[in-house]
């Protein structure tokens, strides 16, 4: 989890081929209104939201075994959302500054246009410590940073 540009996809899949899961990137579970919407550099609210979550924690609870979804999940409704479908949820929160944000966005292709980037950190709700979940700083190698979820992740596990 976490805003455009924190890395989620890149991340998420080289976590899921450690883990040995399957990956899926929320943006892909958008409806086609939700991506026209920020493509055209309007913020999306919780009304387009809630259904997406929704597909998202459809997709979590579909697979028994696990998955490795990237979404951004910015806010804590958000991911008490997704848990509500997918009680078993953990999540991993990317942190990334926000100007590294920035020079990220700036130089993909991605629906997301940078220009959106304030609306994203303005909804960002950290996750909190009574979340299941793990923070992670995303700024090495993505191998590096994956290694370190599945570090945290199991370190949490054993707890």
């Amino acid at each position: 989890m976490g805003p455009s540009g924190s890395g989620k996809s890149v991340v998420g899949a080289v976590l899921a081929e450690r883990l040995g899961l399957r990956f899926i990137d929320a943006d892909d579970l958008h409806p086609d209104e939700n991506v026209a919407k920020m493509a055209a550099g309007t913020p999306l609210e919780d009304a387009d939201r809630m259904p997406w979550l929704d597909i998202v924690a459809k997709a979590l609870a579909s697979e028994p075994d696990g998955v490795v979804v990237a979404c951004s999940a910015l806010a804590r409704r958000y991911r008490d959302r997704i848990l509500a479908g997918a009680p078993d949820a953990v999540f991993a929160e990317l942190r990334v500054s926000p100007e590294e944000l920035a020079r990220r966005m700036s130089t993909r292709q991605h629906f997301m246009p940078p220009a959106l980037l304030a609306s994203q950190l303005q909804a960002l709700e950290h996750l909190d410590d009574d979340e299941p979940g793990v923070v992670v700083d995303n700024d090495r190698a993505p191998h590096d940073v994956a290694g370190d979820i599945s570090a945290a992740l199991a370190a949490r596990c054993a707890d």
